[in-house]
Order: structure tokens, then sequence, then C-alpha cells
């Protein structure tokens, strides 16, 4: 369900295609992608209260996605389209929660984290990092890995161990591409306006 303007204009975008696919059997896939960019985040309280990377860290058990899982995702979704005809697919890393942590999430985030991904504890303590102390909602992929075949490379465990490794833990292509900005100009709240 939509939670402001901009969801409902993606939704109501979504069913015109689902509609034009219907009406003219044009094959049309939609992906609905997680955050990927690099820029840092639209909300002000979450950049004073954590470092950047820590968010990004974060967001990748229920809302992030590395740009080549993205790329991936769209050649395979060219590739089906003639075959699935119409669809929405999720396209965000992995999450390790299951649907009966959803609750706890609202409420004791770290410790379903802990449960479901053991071991980030130590390398989070290390950089003075934290885990949010709750999830409202988890992206869940299984439709597109099960439907477009696609195989996400870049989860939170991977980030976790590249951050063990004193690797960057973005892929090759997203470190290649950069931050692009999304405006010519620089806003007092954040990297875009959001009133």
């Amino acid at each position: 369900m939509p939670k402001n303007i901009y969801g409902l204009t993606k939704t109501a975008a979504e069913d015109l295609c689902e509609l034009f696919h219907r009406l003219h059997q044009l094959p049309c896939l939609v992906l609905r992608t997680s955050r990927f960019f690099p820029e840092v985040d639209d909300d002000p309280v979450i950049r004073a209260s954590y470092a950047d990377g820590n968010v990004k860290a974060n967001e990748y058990l229920y809302r992030r996605v590395d740009l080549q899982d993205v790329v991936d995702a769209h050649l395979l979704a060219l590739e089906k389209a003639p075959t699935i005809g119409f669809g929405r697919f999720i396209i965000s890393a992995t999450t390790p929660f299951r649907p009966e942590d959803l609750a706890e999430l609202r409420v004791n985030a770290a410790g379903v984290v802990s449960r479901r991904a053991p071991g980030y504890e130590e390398e989070y303590a290390r950089r003075g990092w934290k885990m949010f102390p709750d999830i409202e909602r988890v992206y869940v992929n299984e439709q597109a890995r099960r439907w477009l075949g696609w195989h996400p490379r870049y989860n939170f465990q991977q980030v976790i161990e590249a951050l063990k490794a004193g690797e960057d833990p973005r892929s090759p292509l997203a470190r290649a591409v950069g931050a692009k900005g999304y405006h010519g100009r620089t806003f007092v709240d954040g990297p875009y306006p959001v009133s």
C-alpha cells in the first residue's frame, strides 16, 4: 500500500503498464529497485545518528542492492520478458530475515540480526557502528530470483566479510560509476528537496 504521493504515482504507472500489456500484449516487467545510490541518506536524523557506511550496511538487510545486481536483473528481465509477459519484481539484496521475524524487527532489530546474521557485531563494534533499533519493512526478492533466475551477489553477509577483510564492499561497477548526484546544487536538508 503506497504511503505517500511518490508511492502512489509509482503504483499508478505500474498499473498503466499492466493495462497496456493486457490490451496490447506488450511484454512489460516492472523492476522495483531498492536503494543503490551512493549519496547520503535523505533523512537528516539518520545522517546525524549514523556514519554513512553504517547506514548502507544496515540497509543491505532490508532495502539496499548493489548496482551490479541491478544491472544483472535488468539484463535478465529483457531476456525473460517475452515469456513472462507482465510481472512486478523487487530487486533488492537477499534478506536473511524470515516472515516470523517481522514483528520483532519492529522492536528489536539488533536481536533479530544477531540470530539471522551472526558475527556482524564484532565488525560493527570495531568501527563504532550500530544497528538500527527497528526495521519497519523488508523487501523480499524471492519472485525475482524465481522468475528471472536472478542471483544477487551482494548482501549483508558479503558486506560484513568485505569490511572484515579491509575491502570496499561495493562491486567494481558501483565503484566505477560512483555518485552522479540528484541535482546540480546542494540542499540544506539532504541530497534532494524533500518538502
